[in-house]
C-alpha cells in the first residue's frame, strides 16, 4: 500500500516521499500558484504508465483534495528512473531531523 510522507512545507509548496511497503518508491513536489498547481513526480523504474496514472489520481485524492484548494489545473511532470542519492552541503543525521521537526 502506498503511503505519502511529507518532508517539508512552505506557504506555496510541499514535498513528499512516496513509500510502498516501507520502501521509498518516489518523490512528489508540488507548487501552488494561485488556482494552478504544478508538480513534479519522480518514480522508480518499476511503475507502469497505468500505475503512474493511478498514483497521480491517488495524489489528487489524498493530498490535493484534502487541502481543499480551488484549482483550474493540475499539471504534473513525471520523471522515471532510479534514485542515485540525496546530496547536501550539510551533513544531517536522523536525530537532527527529528529535533528540527519539534
Amino acid at each position: 500500500m502506498l503511503r505519502f510522507e511529507r518532508e517539508c512545507r512552505t506557504p506555496n509548496s510541499e514535498a513528499y516521499t512516496i513509500f510502498d511497503d516501507g520502501q521509498p518508491q518516489g518523490r512528489f513536489d508540488v507548487h501552488f500558484a494561485g488556482t494552478l498547481i504544478h508538480a513534479t513526480l519522480c518514480v522508480s523504474e518499476r511503475f507502469t504508465t497505468d500505475e503512474i496514472q493511478d498514483l497521480i489520481e491517488d495524489i489528487n485524492d489524498e493530498i490535493l483534495d484534502v487541502i481543499g484548494l480551488a484549482r483550474d489545473d493540475f499539471v504534473v511532470h513525471v520523471h522515471q528512473g532510479r534514485e542515485v542519492g540525496v546530496f547536501s552541503n550539510s551533513e544531517y543525521s536522523e536525530d537532527d531531523q527529528i529535533n528540527s521537526e519539534n
